[in-house]
C-alpha cells in the first residue's frame, strides 16, 4: 500500500517547549520555522506545532474506554513498523516518560492485535503510537 505524506497542524500555547519536545524526545528533523510555528518531519508527515491559546481540550482531555483503558480524544499519532515501535517505547520509558497509557498489547490474541502507546506533548496533545505485527489487520473488523 502506498501511502500519501499527511499535513497536521495542531496548537501549542508555548512553542519553544514544544519545539523541545519534538526535537529532543522524538529526534524530529525540524523544517522551516517562524516565531510562531515550526514544521516537522513526523516519520514521514509533516507536523506543524502553532501558537496558539490553550484550548479546553489541553486543560483536561476527554476519554473513551477502548480494551481497558481510557484513551485520550482527541489524540494522532502514527502507525510503525513493529521493531520501530519497541524501540521507541524503549526509548521512551528511558527517559521516564509519563505515559497516559504505557505501552502494551491491545486486542491480544484479537483481530486487530496491536501495539500502543499514548503520551502527551508538554501543551497537552494527546499522541499515540501503535504498531502492527501484520499490517493486513490495521482495518480489520
Amino acid at each position: 500500500m502506498s501511502l500519501s505524506p499527511f499535513h497536521l497542524a495542531i496548537p501549542v500555547y508555548d512553542v519553544a517547549l514544544a519545539r523541545v519536545f519534538y526535537n529532543d524526545v522524538f529526534g524530529l528533523e525540524e523544517g522551516r520555522s517562524s516565531d510562531h510555528w515550526v514544521d516537522f518531519n513526523f516519520f514521514g508527515h509533516q507536523l506543524v506545532i502553532h501558537e496558539h491559546p490553550k484550548t479546553p481540550g489541553q486543560e483536561s482531555a476527554h476519554t473513551n474506554p477502548v480494551d481497558g483503558h481510557n484513551v485520550p480524544v482527541p489524540h494522532f499519532g502514527v502507525i510503525l513498523e513493529w521493531g520501530e515501535w519497541e524501540a521507541l517505547a524503549e526509548r521512551l520509558k528511558a527517559r521516564k516518560t509519563d505515559f497516559v497509557i504505557e505501552p502494551y498489547i491491545r486486542f491480544k490474541g484479537e483481530v486487530g492485535e496491536q501495539a500502543t502507546m499514548f503520551l502527551l506533548d508538554p501543551c497537552g496533545n494527546a499522541l499515540e503510537f501503535k504498531a502492527f505485527k501484520d499490517q493486513s489487520q490495521i482495518f480489520a473488523k
